[in-house]
């Protein structure tokens, strides 16, 4: 498979790059910077992100809102909306978005993002995600989209292979703790690239 994948030397991002060539997967890093061999491109340009993803299998959004302070649902989303729009001028009907958890449920109706312990510091980016997969949902469904929320602690880890996926509930272990390694965030989202068994959806990895 020929993989585009924006923001392939992040945290995730290179994880996903190294899982998916190491299962002989043809990946196509395009970054912002253009450093460590990836090309460059900003995920808003869809003019220029529809150059580097033609041709290609799959596109897999792999971008974090900023961090530094700055409105985060501005540039996350216009993010997304210059990749949807490049690809359907680039002809690629597959995108895989690396998502957040603050969208998902703890029970019904009630978000995690929502929740008086959620962490003030990542509440902007969080909300931003939200509002990401509120837009594909409405306005992607000409192409066959997938949005992976990761378990509420994402961090460099042990690859494992083993782990659960859900919907769009929150999941947690016996002990109430909820995460994932992002190695074995890897491997579920390109075991989902290979299988395509959530199209059109939202789900979760989680141990």
């Amino acid at each position: 498979m020929k993989i585009a994948l924006i923001g392939a030397t992040g945290m995730i991002g290179s994880r996903i790059a190294a899982e998916a060539r190491s299962r002989g997967h043809e990946v196509t890093g395009i970054t912002r910077t253009g450093n460590e061999g990836t090309a460059r491109a900003d995920a808003a340009d869809a003019a220029a992100v529809a150059g580097l993803v033609r041709g290609h299998d799959a596109v897999v959004l792999s971008v974090s809102p900023p961090r530094d302070g700055s409105e985060a649902s501005g540039p996350l989303l216009a993010a997304g909306r210059g990749v949807l729009e490049a690809l359907r001028e680039a002809g690629v009907k597959r995108l895989v978005v690396v998502g957040g958890a603050g969208s998902l449920e703890i029970a019904p109706g009630v978000r995690l993002v929502d929740t008086p312990e959620f962490p003030p510091g990542y509440k902007g980016e969080s909300l931003a995600a939200a509002e990401q997969l509120a837009e594909i949902r409405a306005e992607a469904g000409d192409l066959d989209w997938t949005y992976i929320s990761p378990a509420a602690v994402i961090e460099p880890g042990e690859r494992t292979g083993t782990f659960r996926l859900g919907g769009d509930r929150l999941l947690s272990d016996a002990d109430g703790n909820s995460r994932i390694s992002a190695e074995d965030y890897a491997v579920a989202l390109v075991d989902e690239l290979e299988k395509s068994e959530a199209v059109r959806r939202r789900i979760t990895v989680a141990y």
